[in-house]
This record gives C-alpha cells, structure tokens and sequence, in this order.
C-alpha cells in the first residue's frame, strides 16, 4: 500500500526537497504541503495522510502544539519530526505531545523514506543512538514526573514480563532484539507490546518509552 505523506516546513525548500526525494520512491506520495502548524492541522483533517513530516520551529503554532492537535484529532496520522540539530531542546517535548519519532533534516533520501515507512508501519523511530541519547538528555530536564492516577492505575496492571519489556522498549531495543535478550519468540514479543500499548492507552513505542521515562522505570544516564 501506498504511504501518504503531508510535509509541514515554513521553508520552501525543505518541502520542496522532502517532496522531491520522497516522491521519487514507489510505496510514498506526497498529498500534501502545510507551511506552519495551523495549517498542518488543517492539512491532516482534509487529506487524512498516513505520516506527517513536522517541523518544529514554524510560524502561527508550532510544530509541538501541532502535533498534540493532530494527535488528539487524527487515530491514524502518525508524526515525524524534523530538526536541524541533533539535541534540539524541543524534540522530547513533541515527543510528549505524542510524536512517533524524529529525523534530521539532513538525513539521506534512503533514511528520510525509511523513517515514513518505519512510523507508517506503527513501529517508533528510536532505534537511532541519537535517539535514545536525545530522550535520555531531555529526560533529565523533565520536570519531576508524576503519573495521573489513570496512568498509575493502568501501570500496576502490567505483568512482570510487561514491564520487562517496556523497559527494553525504552531503552531502544527492538522486537527482535528484545526476543533475544529474553530468549522467546519475535512473535511473543509483539503480543506483549501490544498489550502494554493497549494497558496503557498509548499510541506506539515512542509513548511507550517517554512512560518509562516519565514512570522512573527508566533512569537517564
């Protein structure tokens, strides 16, 4: 199936350029550009797209606020962020807000088309080192977490193998990796982290990780 892709950038010629290379692959087409937030949440809501390409830093509403709207709106859109800078104090904010990754705005073609397909797929882009360096740095800067009491209520109703793996999860391991390190089926892992989402009433992985974060299953370091 083909992944629909809406670019929102204020810059003519990022989207000009996403538009560019990831048109030119078989499985994505690009439905749509937005030029700022506001626009982007209007964009989602009439072309329905699979993947949204977010900038962060754009005009009229941000690419957070854009990406909490989009996320609270859309149960399907998934939300890509884009940003120059590898530490960028923003990212694990749109994180938070609900986004299922980030890429660089100066990755290849072969990673930007990767990246769609890996958040179309309903996986998290988190597998990168920088990636968990970046949730781990911002981690740090969070303020002290504290789970609503839906959220600890939905917690304690993980297993112990649950929990297990939703720190494996926010450490970056993926479903193969986990499996190995657990020494069960690929497919065992897959029925656990879909059963974590569900508990916890969380999107994807990425929601998964920033939980551990939030919930101290997980300490930066």
């Amino acid at each position: 199936m083909t992944i629909r892709v809406l670019i929102a950038d204020d810059q003519a010629m990022v989207r000009e350029g996403f538009s560019v290379l990831l048109g030119a692959m078989p499985d994505i087409e690009v439905v749509g550009e937005a030029v700022n937030g506001r626009e982007a949440v209007e964009r989602v809501r009439e072309l329905c797209p699979d993947v949204v390409l977010m900038d962060i830093r754009m005009p009229e509403m941000n690419g957070i606020e854009a990406t909490r709207e989009i996320v609270a709106a859309d149960g399907t859109a998934k939300v890509l962020v884009l940003t120059t800078f590898d530490l960028d104090e923003y990212v694990y904010q749109a994180l938070r807000a609900g986004a299922s990754g980030f890429l660089l705005k100066d990755a290849s073609a072969r990673q930007l088309a990767d990246g769609v397909r890996v958040v179309a797929a309903g996986e998290a882009l988190l597998a990168p080192s920088v990636t968990r360096r970046l949730i781990t740095e911002f981690s740090k800067l969070a303020e002290t977490p504290r789970l609503s009491a839906t959220a600890q209520a939905a917690y304690g109703d993980l297993t112990e193998r649950e929990t297990e793996v939703l720190v494996l999860i926010a450490q970056g391991l993926s479903n193969a990796e986990i499996a190995g390190r657990l020494v069960v089926a690929e497919s065992t892992i897959k029925t656990h982290v879909s059963r974590i989402l569900v508990k916890l009433g969380l999107r994807d992985r990425t929601q998964a990780a920033v939980f551990a974060y939030e919930a101290r299953l997980v300490t930066p370091g």
